[in-house]
């Protein structure tokens, strides 16, 4: 039997192969660039379970043709955002278990959320619907007093996100999302005061449980550009619960139901305000972290959920009694032909268990540094507490320094 993967993050392959294992299943991966998985590829065992299709995943014929092809699948799943939508569907299509195809696509429509939970309390945000052009700098305003977001309602890594000020800057960043290829409508927003950080849940049947808060940092510029995230952030009962019951009332009022979310949101001064969800284990590392930090494979209850059964990490204890992890994104300070890295050589001499997990290869053009597709990798270190654990991957990320040429250069 097969459990096939409509494309995926570009860490986790292993683990997810290895449960796939443990359930009796291989594990299949549709792709349409295999050089996304090249980390995972690479240092998986000969005798993995795991098989690669390169197919044109954007095309949803052959995406089904190919899935028909597979010998006793058994299920689908998707832990990407870009594919979310296409992965429902055709797991509707073929019989498999898997979320409402349709509460699946208004989690994808970031505006739609935040209209959604505005109109239940639970956003004192609105979202604003706006033409990509300085000229509807006006129509904002007239609903929304900066400092504001603005950001594409299907957008991924980031991308296309900007935070303004005032009104000059809100008409240079409509200016700049003019030329922009959006993936979904521009909107606005209200900036949210307060430290970035995200839950990691799971559901099933309407039930959610917070698995850890992870921290992150982005940025200062006004495109937004996550640059680190520890787990698991040490936060007081209290606060832990009343983070757990409040994602537990957007998760259900947003009609996630089952499988992980990766809940971003701002700690104000007023309690937590939703950024956006992600119906999806988090991104990066930080499906490692939660393995590493918890003492169990946690895409165990991925497979679990896309064969239909309730995961047994829903009800058993979690076990904290694994590292902290922090993370450093490494990015080079221009766009270039990437040629390699210094200082790869000195991260043992680091502590923490120091890993290094490379993003992009030898040869690979960057053509841009304002968003994560600028990511050369990411530096890993363990510690016993997350702060800690942060601490020494950024003392050991900042001896990383990816080496390029110009485009077009030599």
């Amino acid at each position: 039997m097969t459990i096939a993967a409509l494309e995926s993050l570009s860490f986790g392959l292993a683990r997810m192969a290895a449960a796939a294992a443990g359930a009796g299943h291989g594990l299949t991966l549709l792709t349409r660039d295999r050089s996304v998985y090249r980390h995972e590829l690479d240092t998986l065992p000969d005798d993995a379970p795991l098989s690669v299709v390169e197919v044109d995943t954007f095309d949803l014929a052959e995406s089904r043709r190919a899935l028909a092809a597979l010998p006793g699948l058994a299920g689908l799943l998707n832990t990407t955002d870009t594919w979310s939508v296409p992965a429902a569907g055709l797991a509707a299509e073929f019989g498999l278990p898997g979320p409402d195809p349709e509460a699946v696509r208004l989690l994808r429509d970031k505006s739609r959320v935040r209209g959604l939970l505005h109109r239940h309390g639970l956003s004192k945000s609105p979202a604003v619907p706006v033409a990509p052009d300085p000229g509807s700098a006006d129509e904002v305003l007239r609903t929304l007093t900066p400092p504001l977001v603005l950001k594409d309602s299907a957008g991924t890594s980031s991308r296309n996100v900007w935070v303004v000020g005032d009104e000059e800057e809100l008409r240079a960043a409509l200016g700049e999302a003019s030329q922009q290829a959006l993936a979904g409508g521009l909107f606005a927003e209200s900036f949210l005061a307060g430290p970035l950080y995200s839950a990691e849940t799971l559901s099933w049947a309407g039930e959610s449980r917070l698995l850890g808060v992870l921290s992150r940092q982005t940025s200062r510029d006004i495109a937004v550009r996550e640059e680190a995230a520890a787990f698991p952030v040490a936060l007081p009962p209290a606060g832990r619960g009343e983070i757990e019951a409040w994602v537990g009332r957007v998760l259900r009022t947003a009609g996630h139901d089952s499988g992980f979310a990766h809940v971003e949101f701002i700690l104000t001064q007023h309690g937590p305000e939703l950024v956006e969800i992600n119906r999806r284990i988090g991104g990066a590392l930080v499906g490692e972290a939660l393995c590493l930090s918890l003492r169990t494979n946690v895409y165990d209850a991925m497979i679990e959920a896309a064969l239909g059964r309730r995961p047994r990490l829903m009800d058993q204890p979690l076990d904290h009694s694994g590292p902290a992890c922090g993370f450093l994104l490494v990015y080079p300070d221009r766009p270039g032909t990437l040629t390699g890295w210094q200082g790869l050589d000195e991260l043992g001499a680091y502590p923490g268990e120091v890993r290094w997990y490379p993003v992009r290869a030898p040869g690979d053009v960057i053509h841009t540094v304002a968003d994560q597709r600028g990511c050369t990798g990411m530096v890993l270190a363990e510690a016993a507490t997350a702060e800690l654990a942060l601490h020494r991957a950024a003392s050991a990320a900042a001896r990383v320094r990816p080496v390029l040429v110009a485009e077009g250069g030599t």
